[in-house]
């Protein structure tokens, strides 16, 4: 598929990964593990590095966040972006400040329109210092 400067950002595609992008802030922050890994790509292939973690295909999705107790801390998300290809490709990009360390975090997710809906293909979290 070849993509032209029409087929970036089209708004309805743009509004709905945005919503299932909050939808999965909300099942993150309330620990709904059910929602998260319906939020995934149900196939070996899935990949997430997280902080401290890394999940290679669903099963380990689902094992992880089975296994993952409720955060106890609050996170603020700024400098959200969401860019999508098409109708059915789009990268959700953000930075966040969580309430338990001084340390921002990074966050960036892979949407892929599947036969059954949007789905996460890939996503990586990481945490760093920032210069003072």
């Amino acid at each position: 598929m070849r993509i032209e400067a029409g087929d970036i950002d089209r708004p309805a595609v743009v509004a709905e990964v945005t919503r299932l992008f909050h939808d999965y802030e909300r099942a993150l922050m309330g620990n709904d593990a059910e929602a998260l890994v319906a939020s995934f790509w149900a196939d070996a292939r899935l990949t997430r590095y997280g902080i401290a973690d890394r999940q290679l295909g669903i099963e380990a999705m689902i094992a992880f966040r089975r296994a993952t107790p409720a955060p106890d801390f609050t996170r603020r998300l700024e400098n959200l972006r969401i860019t999508a290809f098409g109708d059915d490709f789009a990268v959700a990009q953000v930075e966040f400040v969580r309430s338990d360390t001084p340390l921002r975090g990074f966050q960036s997710q892979t949407w892929v329109r599947m036969d059954n809906g949007w789905k996460i293909v890939a996503a990586h979290v990481s945490m760093i210092p920032l210069p003072a």
